[in-house]
C-alpha cells in the first residue's frame, strides 16, 4: 500500500522458500487492498503443475482486474539440484505451456518436463475472448541457456546494473535473439536507487549505508540463496571488484550495494544508482522494487 501511495508502478512480491510465504496467496491478498499498482508475482518453474498454475493466474488476473505480471524464476526447486541447462529447459517448457493455457488454447505438450494434453481453464478462455492479455513475463539471466530461454518466453528481459557499454551490448544481443524467434522484447533494469537533493548528499548516503554492512553475515546469506552461483551473480561480484575506492564503477553506478544486498536478502538485488533529484522521474529513497524500464512501457 505504501508503494502504491508513493507512485510506484509495479511491486515484486516475496517468493523465497525460507520466508515461508506462498506467493500466489499473498498476491491475492495484496490485490484486494490496492487499486492501481501492478503485482509482479515471482514463479519458480516446477513448483506447481502447469494446469493448476494456469487456474491460479487466471483467478488472480480476475481478482486484480488485470494488474498481474510474472517474474519467471529458473533456480532449483527447494530440495532438488538440476544442471543449469536442465533448469532453463524446464523454464522454457513451463512458461510456454502456461502462456498457451492463459491464451485460452488447448495445450498439447510432450516435453522433457511438461507432458500433458489439456483444455484451458474456462476463466482463461473467458478473458481471452474479451481480449485480456496474458500477464507479461519478466525474466533475466546472463548464461547462454538463460538468454535463449528469455528469447523464447520473456516479454521483458531483466538486467542487473552494469556499465553503460555492457548494458547496450546485452540489449542488442537480446533483441537479435528474440528476432530469430519472431518476437520483440522490452527491457528492464533491476536496481536500488539512492536520491538526495544533491549528488554529494546521495554519495554520502551510500557511504553511510555501506558502513553498516556486516560482510560475514552478508556472505553467509548470499551463499544460502538458490541462485548464488549464477552467471549474473558472478558478474555482480566482478563489478564490485572493478569499482573505485568509494565503490563506484561509473559516476552514478555504485557497486557497494552488491555487498549490502547480500547482507539483507538475495544477491540478485544488484547495484544502486545515486544522483540528484532532478535526474529521476520521482523523488525516491531506498529500494526500487520494480524493474526500471529501459524501453517502451
Amino acid at each position: 500500500m505504501r508503494a502504491e501511495a508513493n507512485g510506484f508502478d509495479n511491486v515484486l512480491l516475496p517468493s523465497g522458500y525460507e520466508l515461508g510465504i506462498d506467493a500466489t496467496t499473498f498476491a491475492a491478498a495484496v490485490a484486494t487492498v490496492t487499486e492501481r499498482i501492478k503485482l509482479l508475482l515471482a514463479i519458480r518453474a516446477g513448483e506447481v503443475v502447469v494446469a493448476q498454475l494456469a487456474r491460479q493466474i487466471a483467478t488472480l488476473q480476475d481478482v486484480s482486474a488485470g494488474r498481474l505480471t510474472i517474474n519467471a524464476i529458473s533456480s532449483d526447486v527447494p530440495g532438488e539440484s538440476l544442471s543449469s541447462a536442465s533448469r532453463y529447459a524446464r523454464t522454457t517448457e513451463y512458461f510456454t505451456a502456461l502462456k498457451t493455457l492463459l491464451s485460452g488454447e488447448r495445450l498439447e505438450m510432450n516435453g522433457e518436463f511438461v507432458r500433458t494434453s489439456i483444455d484451458p481453464p474456462r476463466l482463461a478462455c473467458s478473458r481471452a475472448m474479451r481480449g485480456v492479455a496474458v500477464p507479461p513475463i519478466y525474466f533475466g539471466g546472463l548464461s547462454d541457456e538463460a538468454k535463449e530461454c528469455a528469447a523464447q518466453i520473456a516479454d521483458v528481459y531483466l538486467m542487473w546494473p552494469d556499465v553503460t557499454s555492457e548494458v547496450s551490448r546485452v540489449m542488442e544481443e537480446m533483441t537479435r535473439r528474440a528476432s530469430t524467434q519472431g518476437r520483440t522484447m522490452r527491457f528492464g533494469w533491476r536496481s536500488h536507487v539512492i536520491v538526495r537533493e544533491t549528488e554529494s548528499e546521495a554519495r554520502e548516503a551510500a557511504r553511510v549505508l555501506l558502513s553498516r554492512l556486516d560482510e560475514a553475515t552478508g556472505n553467509a546469506i548470499r551463499a544460502k540463496s538458490l541462485d548464488s552461483k549464477s552467471v549474473g551473480v558472478a558478474r555482480q561480484a566482478e563489478i564490485r571488484e572493478s569499482a573505485d575506492a568509494d565503490g563506484y564503477v561509473e559516476r552514478h553506478l555504485w557497486a557497494g550495494s552488491v555487498a549490502h544486498a547480500a547482507a539483507r536478502a538475495s544477491p540478485s538485488w544488484g547495484s544502486r544508482s545515486s544522483g540528484r533529484k532532478d535526474r529521476r522521474a520521482r523523488r525516491r529513497w531506498g529500494v526500487v522494487v520494480h524493474p526500471l524500464r529501459l524501453s517502451a512501457p
